[in-house]
């Protein structure tokens, strides 16, 4: 009989008697990096030991609250790690660094992976553009399917595959409903702009797993994960992010009742640390410890949890001290390199960005992403940066020695920024987070190759469009995935929005829609 141990933000732990499986292994006690955790209650009473004692682990990106070292660590020497087969080599060569001589497997997209000899197996589901490098993972054990979306933004035709490749049924369908993005909580917004975003992002969020949970219909949804907090002076200012009414993400308690009261026929429930859910019988065991924690009341909780986490927080920081002379001559060769690893993404860039790297030995740098070329030079009045980005220069020059990535930095919520026009850039986060060819080289292979020719057509404001069917920018199926109002349809994978007049991507940089009216 399969049960199903929930761990805290994504992790989950499946015992299907014959072997263990941990999906994402977060722990209370590690939290990710430099300040930023997810809001859970602490568990340090569960068996940790007992519940790392497994066979196989199956990890899905290298975000830091989902790849944990200090989990790593801790996994008996004959444990194999599970990871997708990305493009690129980055995921790999860490996770390889971080596993300590132990076996680790590769998973080609939708290829069975067995677990056992039993007919248990496990396969991998990465996001469609080659741009995230997320992915769900489906595990069937027992005769059970269980499909853990992790951070993956997955269409409706993949979870359909997913529940098809099931047999038909999906027992559990875990669902993120809050991710941790820097972007509102990092802009320079004013006040009332900030809220605005906020609520958009999170109301496009939840609309996104809705409809997703509507076309697959799973036996059990269960939201997870965030809203992040933060425990250090630093960013503490931060967690107005917790706000249950205004704050950009939301806690699961408030996630599952607005799916609750949106999609009433679906069967929702979410889980805390500790909680053990039977599959067969249907039957919930809920810690103790876990439930008496309240996200409605986390204030007096975070304030431990700040002062427990001190230590390593300041030990982080001492970790990387203050760069000393030459960053600017560092940051330029870094980003000369950068620039030499895609003229496809230098031309899909297209603009200054402005650094300001404050602390000792730092400096106001501007980088043009120029598709004749990328040049670094000292900041000039007569320069309009559409990009500002600040940050600490002891961050920046980890990032330099390669001690971390910018996704990393980005992700830590350590940096501040601005951009005017207020146009989301995709390809200048995807050059920072890649940072080599083969990942980009598969990001323009993508765009580029892309069948189309399949068209539907969509009703605005009592005009017709005919429209591609899938987004440009990561592929979505526009005719289950996107609303459609005001002049706009707005794809809710990525929250892209296009002018169907124009076809223009209003919000972010993308191909044209090449929408036409009927």
């Amino acid at each position: 009989m399969p049960k199903v141990t929930f761990l805290g933000h994504a992790g989950v732990a499946v015992d299907a008697t014959a072997f263990h499986l941990l999906a994402d292994p977060w722990l209370a006690p590690t939290g990710a990096f430099l300040g930023a955790w997810h809001q859970y209650p602490r568990n340090d009473h569960l068996d940790v030991a007992g519940l790392l004692d497994a066979d196989w682990i199956a990890v899905s990106h290298e975000h830091l609250d989902h790849f944990d070292p200090w989990v790593l660590e801790r996994l008996p020497q004959r444990t194999r790690i599970l990871i997708p087969h990305y493009p690129g080599p980055a995921f790999r060569e860490r996770m390889i660094a971080a596993a300590g001589g132990r076996q680790v497997i590769e998973l080609p997209a939708w290829e069975r992976f067995p677990l056992d000899n039993r007919g248990s197996w496990i396969t991998a589901i990465p996001e469609l553009s080659p741009m995230c490098h997320d992915a769900a993972f489906l595990v069937v054990a027992d005769g059970r399917g269980i499909l853990h979306c992790n951070d993956a933004r997955l269409t409706a035709a993949q979870a359909r595959r997913a529940k098809h490749l099931a047999g038909g049924t999906l027992d559990l369908m875990a669902v993120q409903t809050s991710g941790a993005s820097w972007h509102p909580i990092c802009y320079e917004y004013p006040s009332a702009e900030m809220a605005r975003i906020s609520m958009d992002k999170r109301v496009s969020k939840l609309r996104a797993v809705q409809r997703l949970v509507r076309q697959t219909a799973p036996e059990l949804a269960v939201p997870f994960a965030g809203p992040p907090c933060f425990l250090d002076a630093e960013v503490g200012h931060l967690n107005w992010v917790l706000d249950r009414r205004e704050g950009a993400f939301c806690d699961p308690d408030v996630s599952t009742a607005w799916l609750r009261e949106h999609l009433p026929r679906q069967r929702w429930d979410y889980f805390k640390p500790g909680d053990v859910l039977d599959l067969d019988t249907g039957e919930c065991t809920r810690d103790p410890v876990s439930a008496a924690f309240s996200f409605a009341d986390a204030g007096e909780y975070l304030d431990r949890y700040a002062a427990d986490r001190a230590a390593a927080i300041a030990a982080v920081v001492a970790d990387h001290p203050e760069p000393g002379p030459g960053l600017y001559d560092r940051f330029a060769a870094h980003f000369a390199y950068l620039g030499g690893l895609s003229d496809y993404f230098l031309r899909q860039i297209a603009m200054t960005v402005r650094f300001e790297v404050t602390g000792p030995n730092g400096g106001v740098w501007d980088v043009d992403f120029s598709p004749d070329g990328l040049t670094v030079a000292e900041a000039s009045p007569d320069v309009r940066p559409h990009y500002r980005i600040t940050a600490a220069g002891r961050w920046v020059s980890a990032i330099l020695d390669g001690r971390m990535a910018w996704e990393d930095l980005l992700i830590s919520f350590r940096v501040s920024l601005y951009r005017d026009p207020d146009v989301y850039n995709d390809y200048l986060v995807g050059l920072l987070k890649h940072a080599n060819a083969p990942a980009l080289t598969a990001v323009e292979e993508y765009e580029t190759g892309r069948d189309e020719s399949e068209r539907i057509t969509v009703e605005c404001d009592g005009d017709r469009y005919d429209i591609p069917r899938y987004c440009p920018h990561a592929g979505e199926d526009l005719s289950v995935g996107a609303v459609v109002r005001d002049g706009r349809i707005h794809c809710l994978a990525h929250n892209f929005a296009f002018d169907l007049a124009t076809g223009e991507c209003v919000n972010a940089r993308a191909a044209n829609l090449t929408s036409r009216k009927c």
